[in-house]
């Protein structure tokens, strides 16, 4: 298989570093100060895999990314911006990208990028030669930096092109309403309504009603038709929160609903079609509830097509000073006053603070601090912060001290690690006194929402 790269920058040290570090490994280099010189020079070179920069003079690298799919259908595009934020990340993604680094680079983390790149072209030509064809590769208010967020992102960009089920997993207060809400913005059906249900709001009856509309003479007050959110949804997004809290009844028809696309509203006897694409989110252990049989597993599995764990803010401590300027700027405009300034002790007690309530606590308790600052700056009497609580713990059951588990412990750390080597497993790994193999099988596992390696096997 040739190897030919396609480097795109318009910081000429970049594109000779990266120049320079291309050729030593073996690979035939094309650079481009532009991305309209790389339009240039992509159909006589025809590289395999294009390194493009986003932030350029002119055209952007994610619209090169776009005209490159158009003219190279089979071109591999990684992305490189010093931007890592959540809507460039999920606009590459969703764009066709291959994946995203943030810059600066680490050299190491781009060579293993390359290399899994590499061998996953070398697996679709293999598919193409037999005939199959191969599976794609697959935040709080879209401010985060950390590993696992940076990775929420990316799987945004990637399911959001799908009408796939997706079941987001996450504590109360992680921002999971947001993340469907990323989704559906970001694919192809974002003119369609993104509707919205709470399922622990209404009753069971009440719920029925709202998501599969009523006919008239169906219930007491029933005095008219009433359309349900599946079909006024039309092509869009039904997002339902906490989807483990609904009876089995109700499961029951919901089943139905993703598996056949068609309901039947309260009282009705001719079925509906809906085309709504359907998002679940919930804090409970749905395998819990499954065991119990308070939760049908079919639709446990229906639901789960894609899976996302949104980790609780305690769990990425690096992302809560970018989270809480962006949350005072916020604060500062509804309130209309001229707060710039968080000092690095009321910094500190923030990162330290372990934010059981997760975003939703923060954006609160930086709105109060807001309210009673005098001057541009916050100081900690502004603030109220309530201390750890030995409540229920919300994965399911049984109490959960304030100082954590030992695999809190240690996903915690794996955290700091990854996020003070940027995302670099192996020099992670070194740190840790562990293997990569090991690192990843830890890595996989916090993603998957287990505790700790064991669960995995499970």
């Amino acid at each position: 298989m040739s190897r030919r790269i396609l480097i795109v920058d318009d910081e000429a040290a970049a594109l000779m570093a990266l120049d320079f570090h291309f050729r030593r490994e073996g690979w035939e280099v094309r650079t481009a100060g532009s991305a309209e010189q790389a339009l240039g020079a992509v159909h006589d070179f025809r590289p395999d895999l294009v390194l493009t920069d986003v932030h350029m003079g002119g055209m952007t690298g994610l619209e090169l990314l776009e005209k490159l799919h158009a003219a190279m259908p089979g071109v591999d595009v990684i992305v490189m911006t010093g931007y890592d934020d959540m809507g460039t990340t999920i606009r590459a993604m969703s764009g066709g990208a291959y994946d995203f680094l943030a810059k600066p680079l680490d050299l190491e983390q781009l060579d293993l990028l390359v290399a899994r790149c590499l061998r996953d072209r070398a697996a679709r030509a293999r598919a193409q030669e037999g005939g199959g064809e191969s599976a794609g590769e697959a935040l709080a208010y879209g401010v985060g930096r950390s590993p696992r967020m940076i990775e929420i992102y990316k799987l945004i960009g990637v399911v959001s092109g799908t009408r796939a089920p997706v079941l987001i997993r996450g504590e109360t207060g992680t921002g999971k309403e947001l993340v469907a809400g990323a989704i559906h913005e970001y694919g192809p059906w974002a003119a369609e309504p993104f509707v919205a249900i709470n399922c622990t709001a209404l009753a069971e009856s009440l719920l029925e009603s709202e998501l599969f509309g009523h006919v008239k003479g169906s219930f007491t007050g029933a005095d008219r038709d009433r359309k349900g959110k599946f079909e006024l949804a039309g092509s869009g997004t039904i997002f339902l929160d906490e989807i483990g809290d609904t009876s089995p009844a109700f499961q029951a028809k919901l089943l139905r609903v993703i598996q056949q696309k068609e309901f039947h509203p309260v009282g009705g006897e001719k079925a509906r079609k809906t085309q709504a694409r359907v998002i679940a989110a919930t804090h409970r252990n749905l395998e819990e509830l499954v065991r119990q049989g308070k939760f049908r597993e079919d639709l446990y599995f229906r639901l789960r097509v894609v899976e996302m764990h949104i980790p609780p803010l305690r769990e990425r401590r690096d992302d809560v000073p970018a989270l809480a300027q962006h949350l005072l700027a916020r604060a500062a405009r509804e309130l209309k006053k001229d707060l710039r300034v968080i000092p690095p002790r009321v910094m500190q007690m923030l990162v330290e603070h372990d934010w059981p309530g997760n975003v939703r606590e923060m954006e609160n308790a930086i709105l109060r601090a807001a309210v009673l600052a005098r001057g541009q700056a916050l100081s900690p009497e502004d603030f109220d912060l309530a201390p750890p609580l030995a409540s229920a713990d919300e994965g399911g059951g049984g109490a959960a001290d304030p100082l954590g588990t030992l695999a809190d412990a240690q996903r915690r750390h794996v955290e700091r690690v990854m996020a003070h080597t940027r995302g670099n497993k192996s020099r992670a790994a070194r740190i840790l006194g562990i293997s990569r193999p090991r690192l990843d099988r830890l890595l996989a596992a916090f993603l998957s929402g287990a505790t700790d390696e064991d669960d995995m096997d499970n």
